[in-house]
């Protein structure tokens, strides 16, 4: 009796040491390795490869016997050729090339200010004036003598015509007026900076100065901003991976949030650097502004129309799926009868850029095919199916 007692514990216990454990796949992605994962994925895509193929034997053996049919109801599409435009989207940035801050020329008091912000100015418009500090009277002295070295220069060159009076008085008279009148057109010129005026037709923005401040050249003696809000453009930089399709005279969309507008153009100006500290380049884009709401700096949305295929074919992205080795595919119909009824056919296809809710459609779905869009998830390869296109 003991030997028989013995006999059976030893056998239970080489029957636990011959159980292989298994491990749990919470377990196996906590503790697990590569090597380990990638061998249970291949075995779980065997299996669920195994199961799809079982599946679909078994229900084409109950669609031939089954003598009721409830065939899944299915709408359809027809690929066909048409124009797909695919767009960029980037954010971009409201600039202006005049937009500048207006600084003196010389130093000074301000003596008059004619100018008030929001006021709508032309270019060589007097916007304020600096006392000149008696340069005005020097050039009023200056020009009665000029004027007087001109009267005695032309009346010696009359005279040197006539032969009368050397040649010396005549040349001196000559260079005595030329430097007058070069001195007076300088000192013109330095009287003239005491004027400040447009440089470019706009609107004041601000008006940093009042009549009376003491004024100098350099920073922190801005008098006012001018801006021009006709002549506005939109500023973004692209990723360098469109660098091939992102070119001069390509179409965009702007789209101003805030505003809640949009508006069409196209590039003018493609950036030929690249910034290696963001690996993207710069485009310009000119907006028009006829309302005058668009203001330098107002954020703004762009979508560039960087790729064009005239005979795409297009589908939508909700009638794919895709399969355990990560192949997209469709469910087309072929051998349609009188009634309606088809059969399912699953089309591994392959797709390329996608725009909204569509996506193009690169190989394998010939123009003309049948795909079923409404029930493509609920249907199997080779079952019958009844189209009910209304």
């Amino acid at each position: 009796m003991k030997k028989i007692y013995l006999l059976l514990v030893i056998t239970l216990v080489l029957i636990s040491c011959g159980e292989k454990k298994t491990t749990s796949v919470e377990d196996l992605v906590s503790t697990g390795t590569l090597k380990e994962l990638t061998a249970k994925k291949q075995e779980i895509t065997a299996k669920l490869n195994t199961i799809t193929t079982e599946l679909e034997i078994i229900n084409n053996a109950i669609s031939k016997k089954d003598t009721i049919k409830k065939l899944p109801l299915i709408t359809t599409i027809t690929a066909k050729e048409e124009v797909f435009k695919h767009y960029l989207e980037i954010q971009g940035s409201v600039k202006t090339k005049q937009n500048i801050l207006i600084y003196p020329e010389m130093p000074g008091i301000l003596k008059r200010v004619l100018v008030k912000e929001g006021q709508q100015v032309s270019k060589g418009q007097l916007l304020a004036t600096i006392d000149d500090g008696g340069l005005s009277n020097q050039v009023a002295q200056l020009e009665a003598t000029t004027q007087l070295a001109k009267t005695t220069y032309e009346r010696q060159k009359r005279l040197w015509e006539q032969k009368i009076g050397s040649e010396i008085q005549f040349l001196q008279t000559k260079t005595s007026y030329e430097a007058q009148k070069n001195t007076l057109k300088q000192l013109k010129s330095q009287q003239a900076k005491a004027s400040i005026r447009a440089p470019f037709s706009g609107v004041i923005d601000d008006v940093m100065k009042e009549t009376g401040t003491v004024i100098a050249p350099g920073q922190g003696s801005e008098i006012f901003r001018i801006v021009n809000l006709k002549n506005m453009y939109l500023e973004a930089e692209v990723p360098e991976r469109y660098i091939t399709s992102i070119t001069k005279n390509k179409e965009v969309t702007i789209e101003f949030p805030v505003l809640g507008t949009s508006v069409n153009s196209k590039i003018r100006q493609v950036g030929s650097f690249i910034n290696p500290n963001n690996r993207s380049f710069k485009i310009e884009v000119p907006v028009a502004n006829k309302s005058g709401n668009i203001k330098p700096n107002l954020t703004a949305k762009l979508q560039i129309n960087d790729y064009t295929d005239k005979s795409a074919i297009l589908i939508p992205q909700s009638i794919i799926s895709e399969n355990a080795n990560g192949e997209q595919f469709v469910y087309a119909i072929k051998n349609k009868n009188s009634n309606n009824e088809a059969i399912a056919e699953r089309v591994v296809i392959i797709t390329g850029k996608t725009q909204g809710n569509f996506i193009e459609v690169l190989e394998n779905l010939p123009v003309g095919t049948e795909i079923i869009k409404e029930g493509a998830r609920s249907v199997n390869n080779g079952q019958t199916v009844k189209v009910i296109n209304k």
